[in-house]
This record gives C-alpha cells, sequence and structure tokens, in this order.
C-alpha cells in the first residue's frame, strides 16, 4: 500500500528535502508550509499519515494536530519536535498522535515512523469499523458477535477490565486482540488516561528498547538529546504491547522489572523512573512452546499469565458471520454509494464452510474487495469465492458445503431452523440444498 502523507514544516529546505527523499521511497507527499495550508490540502483529499512540526509560526502543531483530526478522524499523526518542545510533543502523543520525532533524525527514523503510523491506521480502520456496530446482536465495546464464545469474551473483559494485573490477550493473526486491549481500557477507570500501543515485530532490540524506556542524552552515538519512552507517555493509563513473542529477550528483561516494581531506567539514565501503566499484551504464537525453544522468559510468561483472555477464531463462530457481513456493509462507503446492503444467501452460505485463516481481518479484505468490483447495487456471489477451503483434496466446493451442512446437522440434532440461522441462511434455501444433497432434519 503507498501511503499518503501530508509533510507541514515551515522549514523550506526541510520540508523539499525530507519530501523529495520520501517519494522517491514509494511515498505519495504532499507538501504544506503551514497549518492553514494544511488544513485546506485536508479537506481537499484523504491522507493516510501526517508529519507536523511542532514549532510553527501562526497555528503551531499541536493546534493543527486537532484541526486535522477533525477534518479526518482516521489520521495517524507523527509531530516533529525540537529539545525545547518535548513536553508539547507529550501532549501531542496524549491528544491523540502516533509517534513523535525529535529533530535531527534520521530519514531513515522519519519512513519507519511513518511506516508504523500507516500500519497502525489500517488496523485501527479495521477496529473502528467492528467498534460501530449496530448490529442485532453483542456490540459491547464494539465487538461484533452474538455467538457463545463471543459472549464469552465480553464476559471475561467485563470482570478483569478494572484490575491492575497485567492481561495476555492470545489469538490468530486478524481475530480482532487489539479491539480486546481498547475494551480492556475504555470500559474501565483508566479510560480518560493514554492508550498507547507498541507492536514488537521487525523492531530490532535497541529501537524497541528505546521506545520504550526513553533514552538520556548521550546513551548512544546521536542520542544528543533525551527521550521520553512509551512508558512515560502510557502513565495512568495503559500500554499495549502487540507481537510480544517477537520481544528480544534483554527487553523482556525490563519489561518484567516494570511489572513487579512499577520502575525502569531510561537507556543510559542513572535515575529510575517509576509510572502506573497497565501492560496488556498480546501474542498470535503459543509463548509455553516460545518459552520452551529459549526464545522467551520463563518468568515473564508466568508474570503476564495472571490473566489470560483467549480470542476466538472466526471458524468457532461461524454464526456471526451475517452480523460482521451486514456491518460491513453498512458502515463501507463503497458499499453505500452503489447501494449496496447485503449479500445473496449463497455466497454466505458459501463463505461458512471456509475455515478463515486470516479470520475477520481476511473477510473484511475480501468483502471490500467484491464491493469494489460489483456493479451498482449488487454484489457478484463469484467475488465471495474464498481461494481454499478445507477438506480432503480434490473435494469440490459444493461437496464441502454438503459436508459442512450435514456437520451442523448433527451438531444441532436435526434443527433446520437452527442450523439456517447459523449459515445466515433463510429456511427454505437451506431445506432446498438439503433436498438436492439427500439430507435429512429432525
Amino acid at each position: 500500500m503507498i501511503l499518503r502523507v501530508l509533510l507541514v514544516d515551515d522549514d523550506e529546505t526541510f520540508r523539499r528535502t525530507v519530501g523529495g527523499a520520501l517519494g522517491k521511497r514509494g511515498f505519495e507527499v504532499t507538501l504544506a508550509a503551514g497549518g492553514e495550508q494544511a488544513v485546506s490540502q485536508a479537506r481537499e483529499r484523504e491522507f493516510d499519515v501526517a508529519l507536523v512540526d511542532l514549532k510553527m509560526p501562526g497555528m503551531d502543531g499541536l493546534e493543527l494536530l486537532g484541526r486535522l483530526r477533525r477534518e479526518q478522524p482516521e489520521l495517524e499523526v507523527v509531530v516533529l519536535t525540537g529539545h525545547g518542545t518535548i513536553p508539547s510533543a507529550i501532549e501531542a502523543i496524549k491528544a491523540g498522535a502516533h509517534h513523535y520525532l525529535t529533530k535531527p533524525c534520521e530519514l531513515a527514523e522519519i519512513e519507519a515512523s511513518l511506516q508504523r503510523a500507516g500500519d497502525h491506521r489500517l488496523l485501527a480502520s479495521e477496529n473502528r469499523s467492528l467498534s460501530e456496530a449496530q448490529a442485532r446482536g453483542s456490540s459491547y465495546q464494539g465487538i461484533v458477535g452474538a455467538s457463545a464464545s463471543v459472549r464469552d469474551l465480553e464476559d471475561m473483559i467485563r470482570r478483569v477490565k478494572d484490575s491492575a494485573s497485567p492481561v495476555l490477550v492470545e489469538g490468530e493473526s486478524g481475530t480482532g486482540k487489539e479491539l480486546v486491549a481498547r475494551a480492556l481500557h475504555f470500559d474501565s477507570v483508566r479510560a480518560r488516561h493514554p492508550f498507547v500501543v507498541i507492536n514488537c515485530a521487525g523492531l530490532k532490540e535497541q529501537l524497541l528498547e528505546s521506545e520504550l524506556f526513553g533514552y538520556a542524552e548521550g546513551a548512544f552515538t546521536g542520542a544528543t538529546k533525551p527521550k521520553p519512552g512509551l512508558l512515560d507517555v502510557a502513565d495512568r493509563g495503559t500500554l499495549f504491547i502487540d507481537e510480544i513473542a517477537d520481544m528480544a529477550l534483554p527487553v523482556q528483561a525490563g519489561l518484567l522489572r516494570v511489572i513487579e516494581t512499577k520502575e525502569f531506567r531510561p537507556v543510559g539514565a542513572t535515575r529510575e523512573r517509576r509510572v502506573d501503566v497497565r501492560i496488556i499484551a498480546a501474542a498470535n504464537r503459543n509463548l509455553e512452546s516460545e518459552v520452551e525453544a529459549g526464545r522467551f522468559r520463563a518468568d515473564l510468561l508466568f508474570r503476564l499469565n495472571v490473566l489470560r483472555i483467549r480470542v476466538p477464531a472466526l471458524r468457532e463462530r461461524l454464526e456471526d458471520l451475517p452480523l460482521l457481513v451486514e456491518h460491513f456493509l453498512g458502515h463501507s462507503s463503497t458499499a453505500l454509494s452503489k447501494g449496496i446492503r447485503s449479500v445473496p444467501a449463497e455466497a454466505l452460505a458459501g463463505l461458512a464452510v471456509y475455515d478463515w485463516p486470516g479470520n475477520i481481518r481476511e473477510l473484511f479484505n475480501m468483502l471490500e474487495r467484491a464491493v469494489l468490483l460489483s456493479p451498482q447495487g449488487e454484489i457478484d456471489p463469484a467475488l465471495l469465492a474464498p481461494p481454499a477451503r478445507k477438506g480432503p483434496a480434490g473435494e469440490s466446493l459444493e461437496d464441502a458445503e454438503r459436508r459442512h451442512v450435514a456437520t451442523l446437522l448433527e451438531k444441532e440434532e436435526g434443527n433446520v431452523t437452527r442450523v439456517a440461522k447459523v449459515l445466515g441462511i433463510d429456511r427454505r434455501t437451506l431445506q432446498r440444498k438439503m433436498a438436492r444433497w439427500g439430507l435429512k432434519g429432525g
């Protein structure tokens, strides 16, 4: 995905140099010399990330942050600050900025920050899409579904949301682990304080360590100014650590100390800092196996394992498919503009025989593609054919669907009405299929 970047800085040399370099690296960059020009551009076109200088004449970066977020609520903002305006940068983070960088900074650091902000925007957009649910079933803190597994998940969140103990959220990729973390925070006593996210995937040890703990001036080559870490930013709130299985072992040791003592030492500092932060960690790999392989500390797992929440895979809650599809179509601007309000029953039944390795994210991506390529007013069922099905080699889609319906009939003791509800189709459609396949109901 090509990131659309709005670069706002009153320094023309910096603006043109960095803008040109980012353009050569595949970013689509629009330049603005100040706040008013940036707001005007945000009204004319959509951006993924804005790179904003905090100290500018006229409208400063903090005011601009608020104006841009009002124009484009899903826009991620990375702020640029000098040594003397670091407190303002912290305020910007608390006001909704994704991250901040201190000048002077390397182009590679800017590029990495923009990419992480863009990735977070994509994930946050998916989570917001869920959180706006007006579905017939559950919509607790944006969690869409009416299945028993979703009700159990919501019950668990409600029971532990106000605890100060760390939480370990487990689940496959695309199941909505960050959505669960947000529910734990925004329905808790910490809801008025920051919710800060860091993803460990792809971050090298030194960068991850400085992101979490910050660093003192002179801590390493290039550390010309002190930088607070995300633990400082999240004080009194929640720090959500995604993909914690990818965290380097030395950084794990530092995190363990934070959980046990609420204290940490920034890189290169001589004094401890104390914070009140609730840690929520997420993993899509089995951490016990990671401990056995020597890639994860057993003592950290013990500390994280106080409260453990598992997010069910989509294949375990297929009865929620109709609600998820309905929700997506009801909140997709493209679907609304094309007049697409529903998915044909035959296509919906076909979705229920796929095992969804990418879970809700894969479902929404498939729906988005189908909506984009379908004609006005209706969705083409052929565009909703999943790429692979579970079952024996050579098994046709028809055979896979028949086998799935037969399994559901057995599970529901032949109750055709309940099976039709699980599949998201009407009873008559299901009865026609059963007659064709020679299946009997109770």
